[in-house]
């Protein structure tokens, strides 16, 4: 069977589905089983949270002043999505689309997307609009590092053996959304929901899903760096 590896990660493909549900996950994770790794973890997120919203006020501030200067509407967007234990929370961004966008379109933003602002395009290309998140991780709904929270529409399609990942805190940044950093690009055309629910939601899950079974704080931290890599490079790169 071939191999790819992402970082340290072997990654194979499954070519057969778990009946497993949330209440008995198949897999076997120190994050599920071992309670010094979920406080490791848990801590790790608090302290990080709480330094970098210190160390970001300023960028946060002038965000804020760009978003409302520029269109109207609140500067805070809340999104509804599926958390740890498939429960629903509300994600916070930076608005990076106009006020009518969630009547007006799908749940995930395609290529040349009309409903994103000028100042938004370069919060969502630099990242920028996710840093409120570190509230979310302050408040225990989501971690630094874990798979990113989707869609509840997306989750309708998940399968049993997917729902797996819905056992750990969404995260920030992953291991899935370094992959697919340029996924917007890649959503384009007729059928661009069709791509991405039979592709690319797909192949993120099962990186998501080995990121749990293969999880340390040290892989963390690897994924951490390799964010930061990847948003300071103007080029593509074949780190996965």
């Amino acid at each position: 069977m071939e191999e790819v590896s992402y970082l340290h990660i072997p990654l194979e493909s499954h070519n057969s589905q778990s009946s497993a549900s949330l209440s008995s996950p198949s897999l076997s994770s120190p994050l599920l089983f071992r309670r010094t790794s979920q406080w490791s973890k848990r801590g790790f997120d608090i302290l990080c949270a709480i330094v970098g919203l210190i160390l970001l006020a300023p960028v946060l501030i002038v965000v804020a002043c760009c978003i409302g200067l520029t269109s109207s509407g609140p500067i805070f967007y809340r999104a509804t999505r599926v958390g740890y234990g498939g429960k629903l929370f509300r994600l916070y961004k930076f608005r990076t689309m106009r006020l009518d966008a969630d009547r007006s379109g799908p749940g995930i933003t395609r290529a040349n997307d009309e409903r994103i602002t000028r100042v938004g395009h370069y919060l969502r290309q630099s990242k920028i609009d996710e840093i409120p998140q570190l509230l979310n991780v302050l408040s225990g709904e989501m971690s630094l590092v874990g798979p990113r929270p989707e869609d509840p529409r997306y989750v309708a399609h998940y399968t049993p053996y997917e729902r797996d990942i819905l056992t750990v805190r969404p995260g920030i940044t992953s291991l899935a959304s370094i992959r697919y950093r340029n996924e917007e690009a890649l959503l384009s055309g007729d059928e661009w929901e069709t791509l991405y629910i039979n592709h690319l939601m797909r192949d993120k899950l099962r990186v998501d899903r080995l990121y749990i079974e293969k999880w340390s704080l040290g892989l963390d931290l690897q994924i951490l760096f390799y964010t930061f890599f990847v948003l300071s490079s103007t080029e593509a790169t074949d780190l996965l």
